[in-house]
């Protein structure tokens, strides 16, 4: 019997762990949202049809799998915000995080006791249930959608944060519930006691991990993935030991401690966390919604999708005015956000959680309200997920087209490239297969992304369809001409660039047109010469503007040549601003009278040397370029081309 037993909880976990994977690609292939897929696999797989996937047989450790796997998530979620962006939208997020709550449970709680005639006390597990949103379902949205960057940090941010307060106001709740005094100031004092332990228990736990992954001597290089899992699983579980469901605040707030503190292998650690939570999600949902039976859900009526509605078009309306009252957010950004809730994993483990709970304690209506917390995931995140791009659309709060520049290749031509392109506060963004490249990008202040530039995921979280142009600069040409064919082909960006060495070249600039791109720096260079220079801080940036003492089509090619062969070790023409627009220069460039372009110049050519005549300052002068200072702070400029 008890290897019966044993054989059916191996095969329920392989089974819903390879169901989650592989429905997660289906779904991605097709374009719809995941979440939904996984319920229809579970339910497809539970009790009710195949009867495969038996999460009974689980037993206790379907709880403590949930628990661990939910860890994971949040913190995985936590190292995706930027404080930066936090703090400029914190007005915002701190009212959604405290109004916000307090707004949904009541509504939600108010929601069911109308429409399904639930007692109160149900009725207020419902609402505090539907309190969270989730970073699973929220960040894949947001970046198949495009929105504006401000929408988007405030909808992650109270997707990440939301969860572990929801959770921890459910659990109290539910103790209330469950063991009722008759004393509101106690659960209330437990929720705040929770959430304290947690927040202190993340922040020093995080720093630690950090601290512990910034030393090479202590963390072996290739162990920072592992190392990391395992504290943040102990984390979880040594904090919840000491305060029961605080361990979910803990993970939260330790992710956000680790993703912005700069230590080796951060850039890895969150491909490895990111694989790992959609691996997880994948498990998670089938599991659970094998658990849940159909009839559950159809016995709850017409009432379950009044309650639903009331939830999507009057409380969450409601909640979202009162919180961005008086904030930066425009009409139409607060609506948008009003308009986006869906609910994730960790309404759905929450709610298994209480169905078992009031079973246990011998009180009616766990399973009801399960099934209804998951037809309140099922529908928003089917009618949100699918309209989210439209609503957006019709709001205007999509990132804008042509916006900032991608540049394969964090090398020192790379970051120069950016530097002199960010001069203007034009936005770039940087993608290298190489952790170190990613690092000093960093560094510069640069938004880096680690990866294979021609994979998906990478090409995503660079927003690649929403750019002006990409560049390729790396030292394999086939990959930079292979990465621009495949942004102007499948994402429409506007312009694409490719950097070409000028001798010993695997590629043509007839290649290179052929893809649909043209030449960086005017045309073909000693690309590998420039790397080197401004990697070693052997060459500077400057700026200068052709005002020539002639218009002659003579003069205009004499400055030309000069600029290439001539000085093609002298000075690299690096961006072009003209009539409020920066542009990468290409080997399309005419020039124009008042034409600003950002040279790089190489230190040990800056003065004469034997040989020459004349520096390239004087070169330049020359042919009718005059010096301008570099502009000492960053001024909006289109970039559009």
């Amino acid at each position: 019997m008890i290897e019966g037993i044993e054989v059916a909880a191996a095969l329920t976990f392989a089974l819903a762990l390879a169901a989650g994977v592989v429905t997660q690609l289906v779904a991605r292939h097709i374009g719809v949202p995941g979440i939904v897929l996984l319920m229809a696999t579970g339910l497809i797989l539970g009790p009710d049809l195949l009867g495969v996937v038996q999460p009974d047989s689980l037993g206790s450790g379907l709880t403590i799998l949930v628990g661990m796997a939910v860890a994971v998530i949040l913190f995985e979620g936590g190292m995706g915000l930027n404080l930066a962006q936090l703090r400029q939208q914190s007005r915002p997020i701190q009212l959604l995080l405290t109004v916000g709550p307090l707004i949904t449970t009541a509504g939600g709680a108010l929601a069911a006791r109308v429409f399904l005639g639930w007692d109160w006390s149900r009725s207020l597990l419902f609402g505090t249930l539907v309190i969270v949103t989730g970073p699973t379902v929220i960040q894949p949205l947001m970046r198949r959608i495009g929105v504006k960057r401000n929408v988007r940090t405030v909808l992650e941010a109270e997707g990440v944060f939301i969860d572990a307060i929801g959770a921890t106001v459910a659990v109290v709740a539910l103790s209330l519930v469950t063991q009722p005094s008759g004393d509101l100031a106690g659960p209330l004092l437990l929720f705040v006691e929770k959430i304290g332990f947690g927040v202190v228990a993340g922040a020093i736990g995080g720093l630690a991990i950090a601290f512990l992954l910034r030393s090479r001597n202590l963390v072996p290089e290739g162990m920072e993935n592992i190392f990391t899992l395992s504290l943040v699983l102990a984390l979880y579980q040594v904090s919840h030991t000491i305060f029961p469901e605080s361990g979910i605040a803990a993970v939260t707030v330790a992710g956000l401690v680790v993703g912005n503190v700069e230590h080796r292998g951060l850039t890895d650690l969150k491909e490895f966390k990111e694989q790992l939570t959609v691996m997880l999600i994948g498990l998670l949902f089938v599991l659970l919604a094998a658990d849940v039976r159909l009839t559950e859900i159809t016995n709850l009526g017409r009432g379950a999708i009044l309650t639903v509605l009331a939830l999507m078009l009057v409380v969450r309306p409601i909640s979202v005015v009162i919180a961005t009252w008086g904030s930066a957010l425009t009409m139409k950004e607060r609506g948008f956000i009003a308009w986006v809730a869906p609910r994730g994993i960790v309404a759905a483990a929450v709610a298994s959680l209480f169905a078992e709970e009031l079973t246990a304690a011998g009180q009616e209506g766990g399973l009801e309200l399960r099934a209804l917390v998951f037809l309140v995931i099922a529908v928003t995140v089917l009618i949100q997920g699918f309209s989210g791009g439209l609503v957006a659309s019709i709001l205007g709060v999509r990132r804008t087209s042509d916006s900032g520049f991608v540049i394969l290749g964090a090398n020192g031509l790379g970051l120069a490239l950016g530097k002199s392109l960010r001069l203007r506060g034009a936005e770039v963004v940087f993608m290298d297969s190489n952790p170190q490249n990613v690092r000093r990008a960093e560094e510069a202040g640069f938004r880096a992304i680690y990866g294979n530039a021609l994979e998906e995921r990478p090409l995503q979280l660079a927003e690649l369809d929403t750019r002006a142009a990409c560049m390729g600069i790396t030292q394999n040409e086939e990959m930079n001409l292979l990465f621009v064919r495949k942004a102007r082909e499948e994402y429409k960006v506007p312009r694409a660039l490719v950097g070409i060495r000028a001798t010993d070249s695997r590629i043509s600039p007839s290649m290179a047109y052929d893809a649909g791109a043209t030449v960086l720096f005017g045309g073909p260079r000693n690309v590998q010469g420039w790397t080197a220079r401004l990697a070693h801080s052997e060459a500077e940036i400057q700026s200068w503007e052709w005002q020539p003492s002639s218009d002659e089509p003579t003069f205009r090619e004499r400055m030309r040549t000069s600029l290439g062969e001539e000085g093609a070790d002298r000075f690299l023409p690096m961006a072009l601003e003209r009539g409020g627009r920066l542009l990468p220069l290409d080997d399309q460039w005419e020039p124009r009278r008042g034409d600003l372009v950002f040279f790089a110049i190489h230190w040990d050519s800056d003065a004469k040397v034997a040989g020459e005549t004349e520096s390239p300052s004087e070169r330049l002068a020359g042919l009718g370029w005059k010096r301008r200072e570099l502009p000492d702070r960053a001024e909006t400029v289109d970039t559009s081309a």
